[in-house]
């Protein structure tokens, strides 16, 4: 690859000249300032000139930001690009298909979330580094919603957080809405048959979309992860529910694999009762769908269980888990990252990152390594004095 290329002859500053082995990380700059993504279509992408560009984000204190950065691979450097009109985190970022990029919702100011949450949208052109604002904006203000782009080129926006009364707990949403890039106008979707928020979406390789999984709200603030599952079919508007997950999750991952069937991994334990005592702790086991027979399948355990992690697919198939937390206590990020071989059905460890953190962005980039930055390293009683929580600004790439 031309990324080899360049490393071999010693072109890259952020490693040296000789050709790291496959499976290692490497530093890769950092961030003008530590932050983190809570949601499940929030952080950065993938750009066609190989970089990638992260737009918002939680800053310490969860103070939103509008800062926009773009990542130069060859430079291992973010530099600034145009800033967001609007500060937001818990938004959705989305690829188009002519590689502008929409970012729609999230929460606006640094108070309660019912304060601020935005129903706002707005498009980057990567040739001028420029925001401009979509036409009229989501009908809903949400945030922790899920975006995937459909194969007609338009974006299905799904559930997320929503304004339940002033400073309550938001609820989780029903509501679905579509972005059409060529008239920059939201409209109406079809309803879910369920609330969720913060849950994975997945587009079927039939066009179909998996929505699986995700916490609904219970009014305490956090509420509870569920094993629901449903499918949207792009052409009549419509869902229809699915095969549920065997283990209700919230936090976990869901992965399109090269056969087209969809891997689940971790997410917040539910507590598994064994002879010796209650393990509370994150999931390690993973399901596997067949959008087929609309079944879900027990999948191959995980080395250990996380959740909050990233989990993305690599151009050989293999899926790489890295990061992630305990959800029992949520205070120390993970430093562990693995290998799932489908055609294998096995797990195997691999270099794990320099920098342990949860709530971070994995991203694939175009020569086929994958970017992570950000996160939460440490947070409550694992802070050496109680306050906010540690972010990180590093950010590493896993070299294939």
């Amino acid at each position: 690859m031309t990324r080899r290329t360049n490393l071999t002859a010693g072109l890259h500053p952020a490693v040296p000249a000789a050709v790291p082995p496959p499976g290692a990380w490497f530093p890769a700059g950092e961030l003008p300032s530590p932050r983190r993504w809570f949601g499940p279509s929030e952080g950065a992408v993938p750009l066609a000139d190989g970089g990638a560009l992260v737009a918002g984000g939680a800053l310490a204190g969860d103070v939103p930001t509008a800062e926009a950065l773009r990542y130069d691979p060859v430079a291992a450097a973010w530099t600034a690009t145009g800033a967001l009109g609007t500060a937001r985190h818990s938004h959705s970022t989305t690829v188009l298909a002519d590689g502008t990029v929409l970012v729609a919702g999230g929460i606006g100011t640094g108070g309660p979330p019912a304060a601020g949450r935005l129903a706002s949208a707005e498009r980057y052109d990567p040739a001028t580094g420029e925001w401009a604002a979509s036409a009229g904006g989501m009908a809903t203000a949400r945030s922790l919603h899920a975006a995937t782009l459909l194969p007609d080129g338009r974006v299905l926006v799904t559930g997320g957080e929503g304004d339940r009364a002033p400073r309550a707990p938001g609820r989780s949403l029903f509501s679905a809405e579509l972005f059409d890039p060529a008239t920059g106008e939201w409209t109406p979707a079809a309803p879910m048959a369920d609330s969720r928020l913060g849950h994975p979406q997945v587009a079927l390789q039939d066009g179909r979309v998996l929505a699986a999984g995700g916490r609904r709200s219970t009014g305490s603030g956090r509420g509870v992860g569920q094993g629901f599952c449903e499918l949207y079919d792009p052409a009549a508007d419509a869902w229809t529910r699915t095969g549920s997950l065997a283990a209700a999750r919230a936090g976990h991952q869901a992965t399109l694999l090269a056969d087209g069937t969809v891997l689940v991994t971790g997410g917040d334990g539910p507590g598994i009762r064994f002879e010796r005592g209650f393990v509370p702790f994150s999931q390690w086991r993973t399901e596997r769908y067949d959008p087929a027979t609309g079944a879900w399948t027990p999948g191959e355990n995980m080395p250990d269980g996380r959740t909050c992690h990233r989990a993305v697919a690599l151009p050989s198939g293999r899926v790489l888990v890295l990061g992630g937390a305990d959800s029992a206590t949520l205070t120390t990020g993970y430093a562990t990252a693995a290998l799932y071989d489908p055609l294998t059905r096995s797990w195997a460890a691999t270099e794990g990152l320099a920098t342990h953190r949860y709530l971070c962005t994995a991203t694939p980039l175009p020569d086929g390594s994958v970017l992570a930055a950000g996160g939460t390293v440490r947070s409550g009683r694992a802070l050496p004095v109680p306050g906010a929580d540690e972010l990180t600004a590093a950010t590493e790439v896993f070299w294939i």
